[in-house]
């Protein structure tokens, strides 16, 4: 499966932001898609997931009630909608796609799909 992340820009703190991870090549039907993020200085850090197939989603406590995930059947594609945004939510914003159990998604080893990462810029 190919993954194409976008919607990253540059947006004041406390703006809003959706990024967006379509698949192509086969759907995410047997996948949990995550959101992950990473700037030069910290290592590649777990942002959000969701189940494809059912319910089920996953959120790290630094984004929890700022950032919803969720899914488009009929457009094949995962979106990260982030408010509130603050200046330490700068970072390349990637999407993956595994098919481990729910308490595996916030480790980025455990994905093997990742798509190219999108620039998301909160200033200050």
């Amino acid at each position: 499966v190919q993954l194409q992340a976008s919607g990253g820009g540059t947006v004041q703190a406390g703006g809003s932001l959706r990024l967006s991870c379509a698949a192509s090549g086969r759907s995410f039907s047997n996948y949990a898609v995550g959101w992950f993020r990473q700037t030069p200085v910290k290592d590649r850090e777990f942002v959000a997931a969701i189940r494809w197939s059912g319910g089920g989603t996953r959120y790290a406590d630094s984004v929890k009630g700022r950032f919803t995930v969720s899914k488009d059947r009929a457009k094949n594609t995962v979106y990260l909608q982030m408010n509130s945004l603050k200046p330490e939510d700068t970072a390349v914003y990637y999407c993956a796609v595994t098919t481990v159990v729910f308490s595996s998604w916030d480790d980025p080893t455990q994905y093997y799909y990742w798509g190219q990462g999108t620039l998301v810029t909160v200033s200050s």
